[in-house]
């Protein structure tokens, strides 16, 4: 079997993301490993901010729109980070080597490529995120990159309480 030595972790902030991070956090240390937490930001956000300007004849407006999406995304990074942050804090896992990775695009396709890009050993994320109804209708970002993680892939199942 091939050394684990990078475990990355897949955090949408969703409910269940701090029993995600506990378990990589449970992982890296068992393993001595250095750990990675990705969040994706869904491009469709963005793509929202961006159709505002849509139909609009002042390019003015188009460019301030445009300012606003770039401003939004560095915005979404920073309380991403903040929010990292306190769930490090709250787990405990501060003294753990940890990079934080922020993606913008289609989230499965986006974790999928920060797991290449970092050169992950193995991936963890939850079964369940924040889009429940949507997982219903289309399929879950989860269920997609079980279907094409190139590296060993670890689900956390919700505990009952």
């Amino acid at each position: 079997m091939k050394s684990i030595h990078k475990i990355m972790v897949g955090c949408d902030f969703s409910k269940y993301s701090k029993e995600t991070l506990e378990c990589a956090v449970a992982l890296t240390e068992k393993l001595q490993a250095d750990l990675i937490i990705a969040n994706i930001i869904n491009k469709k956000e963005i793509d929202t901010i961006l159709r505002v300007a849509e139909g609009q004849f002042d390019r003015n407006i188009e460019k301030y729109v445009e300012k606003t999406a770039q401003e939004y995304e560095t915005r979404v990074k920073a309380d991403r980070t903040r929010q990292m942050e306190k769930l490090i804090e709250e787990i405990g896992c501060a003294h753990l080597s940890i990079k934080k990775v922020f993606k913008v695009g289609v989230p499965f396709q986006e974790l999928i490529r920060a797991v290449e890009d970092e050169g992950a050993d193995m991936l963890v994320m939850g079964q369940k995120g924040r889009s429940d109804l949507v997982d219903v209708l289309f399929g879950s970002t989860a269920e997609k990159v079980f279907r094409r993680c190139p590296v060993p892939l670890l689900s956390v199942r919700p505990q009952k309480q």
